[in-house]
């Protein structure tokens, strides 16, 4: 009788082969996923797998179009009680004959800001310095958007008209006018624009250090 026997060698070495081959090929995909993943989810696994930081090129167009972006930037709305009066005499008569004279509790607002529509490619500076990459950016003058009176919290405290004379239909919306000029004014005299331009100037640094850059100048 003759017993024959199957050593199993040729299997092993055909296993072991495959097992190099997989081992190759997993190594050479990760080398090429690794080169070409630079933004996005696939950029964020080679950050986790090889710890380097995913770096993306924004050119100056780049940025002034993500500037742009946040549009009329409103930084500081100013809310301002006060009263205002407002008064017609007669140059011949004394008020208390012909006078007409209003008091306006008056509250309104102003709200100013930046456009950032008005920046400009020529505004942005990069610069790139031993691997720093650097960014200045001039914005545009800060302004006062809108200024209003809320009607509806804006109230006639007193009234007092002469004896011969009727009551001026015209002096309340007037005096609202007049208000609002005055509300704007207090506003300024108060530095609302300075205060747009310090709190703009951190929502686009703010920006600009999301976008990649490590060194960020806005003035």
């Amino acid at each position: 009788m003759t017993t024959q026997y199957s050593s199993g060698r040729r299997g092993s070495s055909g296993t072991l082969l495959a097992v190099l081959l997989a081992l190759i090929l997993g190594a050479v995909t990760m080398v090429v996923f690794l080169r070409r993943a630079n933004s996005g989810f696939a950029g964020r696994i080679a950050n986790a797998i090889a710890s380097r930081p995913v770096v993306t090129e924004v050119s100056a167009p780049d940025v002034v179009e993500k500037i742009q972006r946040l549009s009329r930037l409103e930084t500081v709305v100013y809310s301002i009680d006060t009263v205002v009066e407002g008064s017609k005499s007669s140059t011949v008569l004394p008020d208390l004959i012909a006078g007409d004279r209003i008091l306006l509790v008056v509250h309104g607002q102003s709200i100013a800001g930046i456009d950032l529509s008005k920046l400009k490619p020529e505004d942005v500076r990069i610069t790139r310095n031993n691997g720093v990459r650097a960014i200045r950016v001039t914005l545009p003058a800060s302004q006062v958007f809108v200024t209003t009176i809320d009607n509806q919290h804006t109230r006639v405290y007193a009234r007092t008209t002469g004896l011969l004379v009727p009551a001026d239909q015209n002096l309340e919306s007037e005096t609202r006018t007049r208000a609002q000029q005055q509300l704007q004014q207090s506003a300024l005299a108060d530095g609302i624009l300075d205060a747009a331009r310090k709190n703009a100037i951190s929502t686009v640094t703010t920006l600009l250090y999301g976008l990649g850059f490590q060194q960020v100048v806005v003035n």
